[in-house]
């Protein structure tokens, strides 16, 4: 009879009614499942028996057997401390106690062979131990900890409560006894063989007892796989069910919208990498199932050109389109810049956003629904409940991240079938992390530059040299190029950003004086109107600089800027600074990132400040950002409860985690029901993760 994992902890022995309150609130142990999904976070090396002549320095932590033959107290400035002399056949040592005397004085069993273990100080000349582990050596032998003794997470108020290590030790004990040790496995037989892993019973016995460090680490591959496995699982099965559930309008034809913007008006040969996505959307369109993919493309890799000729495969087979970014600014660039790909096809195409006024909207709300507005443009406006498609066929969602799942579902309902979603991000998102989070989805990649495009020149520069870099602005501005300077945004101190920016600012208008140089200034404070105002001149070129805090991360297209210098750049993370650098390059000329900082830096600064000048591949910068930051950071609150994971880390594990990938596939692409006997352990895991969703809550 194997134990129920979800009894709950109050009635384990050892536990009672506290004890288990405070498990429940400082660790979120509510059941024996709980217990034994607390895995250790390091383990102290018990091993290993010293003798006191070995003994060094280093007050590290070791292990003694040896005999207690004198005890005394000695007094001391502030009462007194407990000494007892402990010696082995080859010499003799002290144990100190602070607190606790008497009971301690009274327990002790002098000349009886003891395991001793804690830190060990070297003082007037001799080795002492304060406050030692002590064990009689027979009980030592009998029981069940391990040589390798885990070290469990717990809080400061578990250990003032009495709750320490020892204890939750001696409970996963008691949990290994009542269970005898025997779990129920969950992976099936032909992956433990041909992963050769441990069973599960055999794993968690060696996470949390290990006899040496091999069984440790087969234990914890063991675990971690699974936990991976089940993430992926997950993700996989949602995606065919998806599939499989959700039907979608079949595209069957390719037709004259498409095939005369491709032979007749298309700006500029398709790079490798957007003929591959065009066919991977292509292939989803024609497939009677409802399109879900995720389009990753660096800044600046032609995203918008392959969003464009999938909207023209809607409207080839009879449908409308629409593409929702998340601020006004970007919803602009994107209905300027598809406007003019639409004049030449005569599509009729509008745009709605916040500011859109009322005859404005009634129009486009009657020729939404009449059918005779093909593509609609806009921000959450298009999420209104006013805004109704005749027969909206491909929803085009900018910098997803940006919107909720809810937000999401809105556009779906916009129709009985929804229509095909495509998500697109120049937020590169590293492929672990991509995985993880976005499973579900189906992922194209564009992962190179149309040609012509110059890699941009990135250098780090100190304060002092603040002079040399203002001659090479006026050098740039001279040759007719542009210039944005950024400051950063914390929002906790509103007024010192925005005092930074002013002072920055007059320092700019003292070197840069007018009527010779023309100067914009943006900031968050500013009402939108005047910041639309001052963003207009510098894209037309009025003024030669751009004085902003980060509003013009996304979205601001300005082929001329050549230059982007970003203040105080140790105070950015890695992703808004490749953010900020795809501002410029995006004309033919030479373009220059500078980022200035100060002299002291930290650890983390200096490494994100290498990376940015070392490489402009998105991908390779976001693997960094997500080694330096962990996942939670990068997916924002959102999405970050997808991976509380118990075992596994997805930065340090990726080999694991593409491993678990690869069998979750194979595994669903032979049996997709999981009914196969062989899979019965992993279906039968599955459906109790469903049912108990705290107990694997690392699974979205």
């Amino acid at each position: 009879m194997i134990t129920n994992l979800q009894t709950p902890i109050d009635y384990l022995k050892g536990v009672g009614p506290n004890r288990a309150d405070l498990l429940r609130k400082e660790l979120g142990i509510h059941t024996y499942q709980d217990l034994l999904n607390l895995f250790p976070n390091r383990y102290l090396d018990r091993t290993r028996y010293y003798k006191i002549n070995e003994l060094q320095r280093n007050s590290s932590e070791v292990q003694i057997i040896g005999k207690i033959t004198s005890v005394k107290e000695v007094a001391q400035k502030r009462g007194k401390r407990l000494v007892a002399k402990f010696q082995d056949d080859t010499g003799s040592m002290e144990l100190v106690w602070f607190r606790s005397q008497k009971w301690i004085r009274d327990n002790l069993k002098p000349n009886r062979p003891y395991v001793i273990f804690g830190k060990i100080n070297w003082f007037n000349g001799a080795f002492s131990m304060p406050h030692p582990e002590m064990e009689l050596l027979e009980e030592h032998k009998k029981s069940l900890r391990s040589a390798m003794q885990p070290i469990y997470p717990s809080t400061e108020k578990l250990n003032n409560k009495g709750i320490t290590n020892r204890v939750i030790n001696t409970i996963m004990q008691q949990l290994f006894i009542e269970s005898k040790g025997r779990f129920i496995e969950t992976l099936s037989k032909p992956l433990l063989s041909e992963l050769k892993l441990p069973s599960k019973s055999e794993a968690l016995l060696n996470i949390h007892f290990p006899k040496n460090q091999d069984l440790l680490a087969r234990a914890q591959y063991r675990l971690k796989f699974e936990e991976l496995f089940y993430i992926q699982l997950q993700l996989i099965l949602k995606n065919l069910i998806h599939k499989s559930k959700i039907k979608g309008f079949p595209f069957n034809s390719v037709g004259t919208y498409f095939n005369t913007f491709f032979k007749t008006h298309l700006p500029f040969e398709l790079t490798n990498a957007q003929k591959r996505v065009l066919k991977e959307i292509r292939a989803d369109l024609g497939s009677n199932a409802q399109m879900n993919r995720l389009l990753q493309g660096d800044v600046g890799s032609g995203k918008t050109i392959v969003a464009f000729m999938s909207m023209l495969m809607a409207l080839d087979n009879g449908f409308q389109a629409c593409l929702m970014a998340p601020t006004e600014i970007l919803s602009v660039q994107h209905y300027n810049g598809l406007s003019e790909l639409c004049k030449n096809l005569n599509i009729s195409i509008k745009i709605l956003t916040g500011s859109s006024n009322t005859s404005e909207r009634k129009e486009i709300h009657e020729s939404l629904e009449n059918g005779s507005l093909q593509i609609l443009i806009g921000t959450h406006a298009l999420l209104e409940d006013k805004v109704k498609f005749k027969n909206l066929g491909l929803a085009i969602i900018d910098e997803q991240h940006r919107f909720g799942v809810e937000q999401r579902s809105k556009l779906w309902k916009k129709n009985t079938t929804p229509p095909h979603i495509l998500v697109m991000t120049a937020t590169p998102i590293p492929r672990t992390l991509a995985m993880s989070v976005y499973g579900d989805l189906d992922i194209s990649i564009i992962d190179e530059l149309p040609p012509g495009r110059q890699a941009i020149k990135t250098v780090h520069r100190y304060d002092k040299n603040r002079l040399k870099v203002f001659g090479f602005i006026r050098d740039e501005i001279d040759k007719g190029r542009q210039v944005y300077i950024v400051y950063p945004l914390i929002q906790e101190s509103e007024k010192m950003d925005y005092k930074d920016l002013m002072d920055g600012y007059e320092s700019i208008a003292r070197d840069f004086p007018a009527p010779k140089y023309q100067i914009s200034i943006v900031h968050g404070k500013m009402k939108p109107a005047d910041k639309d105002y001052e963003m207009q001149r510098f894209v037309n070129g009025e003024t030669q600089i751009m004085v902003a805090t980060t509003v013009i991360e996304v979205g601001v297209n300005v082929p001329n800027a050549s230059v982007m210098v970003i203040e105080s750049a140790e105070r950015f993370g890695l992703s808004q600074l490749h953010q900020l650098r795809g501002r410029v390059g995006r004309g033919a000329e030479q373009s220059y990132c500078i980022l200035m900082t100060g002299h002291k830096l930290s650890n983390d600064s200096k490494i994100r400040l290498e990376t940015m000048t070392k490489t402009s591949d998105g991908f390779e910068i976001a693997e960094v950002d997500l080694r330096l930051r962990g996942p939670g950071d990068i997916m924002g609150t959102q999405q970050s409860g997808v991976l509380n994971l118990r075992i596994a880390n997805i930065v340090k594990d990726k080999d694991i985690l593409q491993a678990a990938r690869y069998h979750a596939k194979k595994i669903l692409n032979a049996d997709p029901t999981l009914t196969h006997e062989n899979n019965q352990p992993i279906l039968y895991t599955y459906k109790q993760m469903s049912k108990y969703k705290n107990i694997w809550n690392y699974i979205s």
